[in-house]
């Protein structure tokens, strides 16, 4: 008999052959199957007539192929289909559609999905590039019959190319359905009754197979009960795991650092400047943290030059002046040797004299020894490095404070191996430069109390920002030299080292090459590009040029059109000890022209450079972009950001660099980032230890998620009131299999 916890191998139909595909898609069980929903719906109860197609509207039309053809035209392969409804007819393309070449034949019934758009002739409809479906026919079995037409049908994404598409989908998923016999509830029964949610059985059934009379409307957007009863289920469970982690943390013992008038005197003592209101507040917030024998967990986020570092490196001198040693853990060498430099610099005028140690990968070993016995020794008091600092070579003696860098770049489990370095339980700060929407904030560091530097110190003046077409170069470099003239410097940045794209980390940043719309985010991305037509998005018609790269256009502009000006480079392939002589020659002034990929984008503080100018704009995120132009107005004069685009860019990017040109606000753009492009893609990595979410959306289902935040606290917090033994010894046994299996994050309990 069948059970949700049964392996996908052992279902009708399947075998070992089909569950290995299953396999690497992430359904190994039933349930996972169940857990693939549909991603849109076509009304096949109702279908539309050619006859009632409205200009604009997205519809579904069930019709006959009554002729098709590939025209292959000087720009690109275009497949043509036309299908009719008794005298009425409309026609279909498809944009590089070789793969559709005698995929069809006069006589089939297709369904076909897509925006109704008028044709060139004025007289009836097209659509172009519709997702489509073709139809059993007379003699297929009268379960086709009953799933593929006269009901509202699911379609789903494929698990593996034609063989597993959206047909064979509901077919198994039917099957699966009949044949199991009760699905238990995973909620407690009061907190669904209390919610006006359905069953999970009830919701399983009706987000596949929705009765007659749902709306479309609903069921498009993922907004009934059904829909809402398992989005919410999932939401809970990862609000419910990071509740308890951080209830678990709280039961910890921690180190109560004492905040004296000799602690606060040494703070004083290193400020360059009178602190903001929101520095106080977040300071005020770490230390009284800090104050408690509890183990603080505090993310400190801030935009582009809110003065983060000053922030951190005050709590870390309330450990060291507590008789503790303090660590800091970057993402990249670059940006470990400019914290590394900066806190030198800082603590210097300093009357105690702090000893700062650095510790990064590229150390020759003798180096590396050396370090880590001063740390193992307690000679260390502030410790900068990288990875290298999660080594396990690496002991600390004392350690009091934690603080990570950029932590979306780390990953979670790396974020706890390091807190637990010497088996006690150190404060940890995470700071990020990043504004992150709260909706990420919840689902990625709910377990983590959160402090917002929301103003910018004195003297940051706004940084003028433009778009400009490649043709207008000649203006953009003599804006340049006018701006060394006046004894400023600037930045030039590019997304790759040199020509190739291979091996280059400065790419790992930059978005791939973007299809024109509709551009879907998150999973709508990859479903619109995966239902049944399955082909290529018409990309050509926003064609790419060849992308400038850092080599080559420092060689060219310094003996070209900066000639005469002391131009630099600076990339990810340098080894350290070369970045830090060319930051060190820019930072004094030694470089009018630094000429650079992103490794510029965190941690390079230079007040005098008042320009930025960055070429293939349209290939970087929003927030990349930001953290980019927050290089530049870190001095009293004026500064300015240059958007440099070429050629045809898509809407999307369009949309981009409009917000840059219109907002500094980080928050504003982040927020529209994660619209554009979906949380899995908001950080340009996929390590941000992003839950991998079946069935939620980030984006659309915001409400839901708070919700689930104060409905798990409240469990937590009300247990044997909310729910039964029985039901509580099953979601605790579900939680740590959701943890571990589905989250991929740090263990729950």
């Amino acid at each position: 008999m069948l059970t949700l916890e049964t392996p996908v191998q052992f279902v009708k139909g399947i075998g070992p052959t089909i569950a290995k595909m299953l396999g690497e898609k992430g359904v190994g069980t039933v349930e996972d199957l169940l857990l693939h929903l549909p991603f849109r719906y076509e009304d096949r109860l109702n279908p539309r007539g050619l006859n009632e197609l409205k200009p604009g509207e997205m519809a579904s039309v069930i019709a006959e192929v009554r002729g098709a053809v590939l025209l292959r035209t000087r720009r690109m392969p275009i497949f043509e289909m036309t299908v009719g409804q008794g005298v009425q007819s409309m026609k279909c393309m498809w944009f590089h559609g070789t793969y559709l070449e005698g995929k069809f034949k006069p006589g089939q019934m297709v369904a076909l999905f897509g925006k109704v758009e008028p044709s060139r002739s004025g007289r009836g409809f097209k659509m172009i590039q519709p997702q489509f479906e073709v139809l059993p026919d007379g003699h297929d079995d009268a379960l086709d019959r009953v799933l593929e037409v006269g009901r509202i049908t699911p379609v789903y994404e494929s698990l593996g190319g034609s063989k597993l598409a959206s047909r064979w989908i509901r077919r198994t998923v039917w099957n699966v359905l009949e044949e199991l016999k009760g699905i238990p509830e995973t909620l407690p029964v009061a907190l669904v009754d209390r919610l006006k949610l359905p069953r999970r059985e009830e919701a399983l059934r009706e987000v596949h197979f929705p009765p007659a009379g749902t709306a479309m409307a609903q069921l498009q957007g993922a907004g009934t009960p059904a829909h809402r009863r398992l989005i919410f289920e999932e939401l809970f469970y990862l609000e419910l795991g990071l509740e308890v982690k951080r209830r678990r943390f709280q039961e910890k013992t921690g180190i109560a650092f004492e905040t004296s008038e000799k602690v606060r005197a040494a703070l004083r003592e290193i400020l360059p400047f009178h602190p903001t209101a929101a520095q106080k507040r977040a300071l005020g917030e770490i230390a009284g943290d800090m104050r408690r024998a509890v183990p603080m967990r505090r993310l400190l986020q801030g935009d582009v030059g809110s003065g983060k570092t000053i922030v951190a490196l005050q709590a870390m001198l309330i450990a060291i002046e507590n008789g503790h040693q303090a660590a800091l853990m970057a993402p990249t060498e670059i940006l470990a040797t400019q914290h590394y430099l900066s806190a030198k610099r800082v603590l210097e005028k300093a009357q105690h004299k702090y000893r700062i140690t650095l510790l990064t990968g590229s150390l020759d070993e003798d180096r590396k020894r050396a370090a880590r016995r001063r740390i193992y020794e307690g000679e260390a008091d502030l410790v900068i490095g990288t990875h290298a600092l999660i080594e396990e070579k690496v002991e600390f003696k004392n350690l009091g404070l934690v603080v990570v860098d950029e932590q979306h770049r780390f990953g979670v489990l790396q974020r706890f191996r390091l807190m637990k370095k010497d088996g006690a339980e150190p404060d940890v700060l995470v700071m990020t430069a990043t504004p992150i929407p709260r909706t990420l904030a919840l689902s990625l560091y709910g377990d983590l109390d959160l402090s917002v530097l929301d103003e910018l110190p004195p003297g940051r003046t706004p940084i003028v920002t433009r778009q400009v077409a490649d043709e207008r170069a000649d203006e953009v470099w003599a804006f340049v030299r006018k701006q060394v003239a006046k004894k400023h410097q600037a930045y030039v940045v590019y997304p790759v080292i040199e020509g190739p794209k291979d091996d280059q980390p400065e790419l790992d940043f930059a978005l791939p090459d973007e299809a024109p719309e509709p551009e879907p985010t998150k999973k709508g991305a990859k479903k619109a590009k995966a239902g049944s037509a399955n082909g290529p998005q018409n990309q050509a018609l926003f064609p790419k040029l060849p992308l400038k790269s850092a080599t080559d256009m420092y060689e060219r502009l310094r003996t070209q059109e900066l000639s005469g000006l002391r131009v630099g480079l600076l990339h990810g392939r340098l080894d350290a000890d070369e970045k830090e002589v060319v930051m060190r020659r820019f930072q004094r002034g030694e470089i009018d022209v630094l000429i650079a990929t992103t490794v510029i984008e965190v941690g390079v503080d230079v007040p005098n450079a008042t320009v930025m100018v960055i070429e293939h704009a349209e290939r970087f995120g929003l927030a990349q972009l930001h953290q980019l132009r927050g290089r530049v107005g870190r001095g009293g004069a004026k500064s300015y950001c240059i958007l440099m685009t070429g050629g045809k860019i898509s809407p999307n990017a369009e949309e981009r660099l409009a917000a840059m040109v219109r907002t500094q606000d980080g928050f504003e753009l982040a927020e529209l980032d994660l619209e554009l492009r979906g949380p899995g893609e908001f950080f340009g990595t996929r390590q941000a230890g992003l839950p991998d979410f079946r069935v939620a959306n980030l984006l659309r289902d915001r409400a839901l998620l708070e919700l689930a935040k104060v409905e798990s606290a409240r469990f937590v917090q009300k247990a044997e009131a909310e729910a039964t033994e029985e039901e509580r010894a099953r979601i605790r046994v579900r939680l740590q299999g959701l943890w571990q299996r589905r989250y991929g994050l740090a263990e729950a309990g």
